[in-house]
């Protein structure tokens, strides 16, 4: 049976469609839900195996990225959410999606400290908004959503993607193991905070953190948005090479085995 993703939209969400497309083309029963529904009937959680929180910018991000949409969750359904996330379910934030799970406290939870806000995304250390490919290393073996993969290659397109964590924290996050992608070059040497390879300055490059379970991600980049190789900026040339190498020109990009990680979790059960 495809496991049920719930994936939010309304007041400025965006991404909705390519981020529904993403979980049913990798097997999952994807649908739209407006947050003002599931605010009405929470209940929908319930039967859901997984929930999806996808980028955008949230009520215009006019008090902060993601603060107005956390705080209207936490308002009303805060008490149902804890209780989705703490059922063996999996739950993803994308760009507005993780600021919103951070304020949540949701990820990175230390110490099982779920509801309790211990991180930020801060304003982009070049002050304007970045919207490029990067290159993204893994890094968590425990989180549910890197399986399988090495390095991705996919967009960003954000104004505060900028991790922050006390340096305790941070040291934390490593031992826990939930760090789960990093910015790297095209050889996969770290970024070390440098632009544009780090394209928002977060300390020691994170572009992703997982909770201590492994079942909640939040990450920057937009894995939907990169997930067919014709979408990659360097597709001309990536497709010649592969050609004079005598391979085959993959359809869909390494992107798409986010999605498939999330289905093969629940195929495992």
């Amino acid at each position: 049976m495809k496991p049920s993703v719930i994936v939010l939209g309304g007041y400025g969400i965006n991404s909705e469609a390519e981020t529904i497309f993403a979980f049913n083309q990798a097997g999952a029963d994807a649908k739209y839900v407006h947050v003002a529904d599931l605010i009405e009937n929470p209940k929908i959680l319930e039967s859901a195996q997984i929930l999806v929180i996808p980028g955008g910018f949230s009520f215009g991000d006019h008090t902060g990225s993601g603060k107005a949409l956390s705080n209207l969750l936490l308002d009303r359904i805060g008490k149902q959410i804890l209780d989705f996330v703490k059922r063996d379910t999996l739950t993803l934030g994308i760009c507005n999606g993780f600021q919103v799970l951070v304020a949540l406290g949701l990820v990175p939870a230390l110490d099982g400290k779920y509801g309790e806000r211990q991180a930020g995304l801060l304003k982009n250390t070049s002050n304007r908004f970045v919207c490029r490919y990067v290159h993204l290393q893994k890094k968590s073996e425990k989180c549910v959503w890197t399986k399988g993969i090495d390095k991705l290659f996919l967009p960003v397109a954000h104004g505060e993607g900028n991790f922050f964590l006390p340096e305790e924290g941070l040291d934390a996050l490593e031992k826990n193991d939930q760090i789960a992608f990093t910015y790297v070059d095209e050889n996969g040497v770290s970024a070390k905070g440098t632009f544009p390879t780090n394209p928002n300055g977060a300390q020691r490059d994170i572009a992703a953190v997982c909770d201590p379970s492994g079942r909640i991600m939040g990450m920057m980049p937009h894995p939907e948005r990169g997930l067919w190789f014709s979408n990659r900026p360097d597709f001309t040339l990536a497709k010649e090479k592969l050609i004079r190498e005598r391979k085959e020109v993959p359809e869909w990009t390494e992107n798409l085995q986010i999605f498939k990680n999330a289905v093969e979790y629940f195929e495992e059960k």
